[in-house]
């Protein structure tokens, strides 16, 4: 069901790199050399994410130094075999990096897309977390995206799916740039199309028939944690076409990935606009974040890529904040990946 998003984990994936694909090496020193009294890392926003604060802590030599650099980049990653974590300062050329933005769905924004009611879910699955999402995307990626747009080499936002007539309007996708009147045309037929849908699904099961040796099987079958489907949510609810989030401020270059469109066609439209490093931010960290189209699983196998774990939210079922689990998400991808903070990014 492609309303699904599979969390498939994984520890310590090996790439190999094709030989067209090696360029210059160079011996990397790998010193580690440590920090006293480190402040914590991810601090910056401690309402959206929980600060960690875990040590050792350990300095690294520079990593990616690129020529004409205008771009600093600080980031983290952890090691159980360094028994603590690593930073690493890079220099990045910033028309070589990519800022990507992981499923900014539109849901509850006043776009007319609606969590369904009384029991439908969608995006971070109910009313009052995806608020909290939406005013997260308004206090950091929203500004982070402005502070960058103008150095950085390309803006862009996963989103799912395939391009359909009216999001083909809305925004610049590979292979079509949208007029000013298209756009108008097409904000008007999103309005309409979602204005239109009866946001009206079934209520919660009143009375379950459980059998009397495995009634938590029975209970849980008819009435699970998270559905999704039609029954809760309307027939048709997963065939309206899904906006960018209206806290962010689509800029007219920004450009539009779709899901459908599979990963080799990002990846190759990002090679061709000589994009080297992505810097990644998104909904939801533990899920479309590391597995969907423009996922860091994906990414990282042909591009340098840093998490930017503050302008990232996690799914927090049980919680009312995002901090600990969105926290557990970010320690959890610094095993392979890079993670960097706000603070960390400096356009020259």
């Amino acid at each position: 069901m492609r309303t699904i998003y599979t969390v498939v984990l994984t520890l310590c994936i090996l790439i190999p790199v094709r030989a067209q694909e090696k360029s210059a090496t160079r011996v990397y020193e790998n010193r580690l050399t440590p920090i006293k009294n480190a402040a914590p890392l991810l601090n910056d926003h401690p309402d959206y994410i929980e600060p960690i604060k875990t040590g050792p802590r350990f300095e690294a030599p520079i990593l990616i130094n690129d020529k004409e650099a205008d771009l600093d980049v600080r980031a983290w990653r952890f090691s159980y075999n360094a028994r603590g974590i690593v930073e690493v300062p890079n220099r990045l050329q910033a028309k070589a990096t990519a800022i990507i933005v992981v499923h900014p769905w539109g849901v509850d924004d006043g776009q007319g897309w609606q969590s369904p009611e009384p029991a439908g879910a969608a995006f971070h699955c109910t009313p009052f977390k995806n608020k909290l999402t939406l005013k997260h995307m308004q206090d950091v990626v929203n500004p982070f995206l402005k502070a960058g747009r103008g150095s950085v080499g390309l803006v862009g936002y996963s989103l799912p799916y395939t391009r359909d007539p009216i999001r083909k309007k809305l925004y610049r996708s590979v292979g079509h740039q949208p007029s000013a009147a298209e756009r108008k045309q097409g904000a008007k037929e999103l309005a309409d199309k979602l204005g239109s849908f009866a946001y009206k699904g079934q209520a919660l099961p009143e009375k379950i028939v459980v059998s009397a040796d495995k009634p938590v099987v029975d209970y849980f079958k008819q009435f699970p944690g998270l559905d999704a489907t039609a029954k809760f949510n309307n027939a048709g609810f997963w065939e309206l076409p899904i906006p960018v989030a209206k806290p962010i401020e689509v800029a007219e270059r920004d450009l539009a990935f779709y899901d459908g469109d599979g990963y080799p066609a990002l990846r190759d439209y990002l090679k061709k606009q000589g994009i080297r490093h992505v810097l990644l931010a998104g909904y939801s960290t533990d899920m479309c974040v590391c597995s969907t189209t423009a996922g860091y699983k994906n990414l990282r196998q042909d591009f340098n890529v840093f998490l930017v774990g503050d302008a990232t939210l996690a799914t927090f079922p049980g919680h009312d904040t995002p901090r600990f689990a969105t926290s557990a998400a970010v320690a959890f991808a610094s095993i392979d990946l890079f993670i960097t903070q706000l603070s960390w990014v400096h356009f020259r």
